[in-house]
């Protein structure tokens, strides 16, 4: 079984190191002159699939969006993760689960086991009732050769109040978090699989060690303001782990598919440049 670090590392060597967010918000969807219902989440979404799904390398469906127009929303969102690892992209489930015991257990059983509809190559998680709360989710991943992206340093103003914290050793709660990923990549080739979400307008993150061993998910190019060309700055060292988010600035390109893919290959062919992949 070949590790979700491995599997990465080369989707993103082939295809180019760039991750799209499928994201139908209703105003998106009304952009592309769809209607907010499930005929234009399923129009909206296959669209997006059959577009780029042989050729970018990653995807992360954020769940609410699907989940709010209840058990149908769900089941486009399970085609949609089929199809996407069929047409060999890895899929992200960005769901930011987070609980503790059994609760955090069935959580990863969802979207980590292989059993499930939702399995998915990775799941967002957050950390923030313990590290040691997502022990489920890291066990049953590492069985099933998924990987995970912790919360870290979030691109949010909010989040600093947290993540950024200082504890009673003198470390902030965000480089505990990614002291621990260190850990859990210990010794992995050609990385760990198990990574953080940090944002890529965080600026300079020189005070933070990001070399984890394993995938740095930033979101924020595009619409958030950053831009290929920043990475470097943000993540330094780190930057050939990195695996940029960008959401809006792709799919606002629809609903042509051959303008989304342009738009996509435009993104993937400028990080590729910015970070010397």
């Amino acid at each position: 079984m070949i590790s979700f670090g491995a599997r990465l590392r080369a989707a993103m060597d082939e295809r180019g190191p760039l991750c799209v967010g499928v994201d139908p918000h209703a105003s998106l969807l009304d952009s592309w002159g769809l209607a907010d219902d499930i005929a234009g989440l399923e129009r909206f979404t296959f669209t997006v699939v059959e577009a780029l799904a042989d050729t970018v390398a990653v995807f992360k469906p954020q769940a609410a969006f699907f989940e709010r127009f209840g058990s149908r929303g769900v089941a486009v969102l399970e085609r949609a993760v089929a199809d996407l690892r069929a047409a060999g992209g890895l899929v992200v489930m960005d769901a930011k689960r987070g609980d503790i015991g059994s609760t955090m257990g069935a959580y990863a059983e969802a979207f980590l086991s292989k059993g499930s509809p939702l399995f998915s190559d990775a799941l967002t998680v957050s950390p923030y009732l313990g590290y040691g709360s997502l022990r489920p989710a890291v066990d049953l991943a590492r069985e099933n050769g998924a990987g995970l992206f912790v919360l870290a340093l979030t691109s949010n103003p909010e989040g600093a109040e947290v993540q950024r914290a200082v504890r009673e050793d003198g470390r902030t709660i965000g480089a505990t978090m990614l002291a621990h990923l260190a850990e859990e990549n210990a010794g992995e080739t050609p990385m760990g699989s198990f990574g953080a979400v940090v944002g890529a307008t965080l600026g300079d993150l020189s005070a933070f060690d990001l070399d984890i061993n394993g995938p740095l998910l930033a979101p924020g190019i595009g619409a958030q303001g950053a831009t290929p060309a920043d990475l470097p700055g943000v993540f330094g060292a780190a930057v050939r782990n990195v695996v940029p988010n960008v959401s809006r600035a792709v799919l606002t390109a629809g609903p042509d598919a051959v303008a989304l893919r342009a738009a996509a290959e435009r993104y993937a062919n400028e990080i590729r440049e910015a970070v010397g992949a």
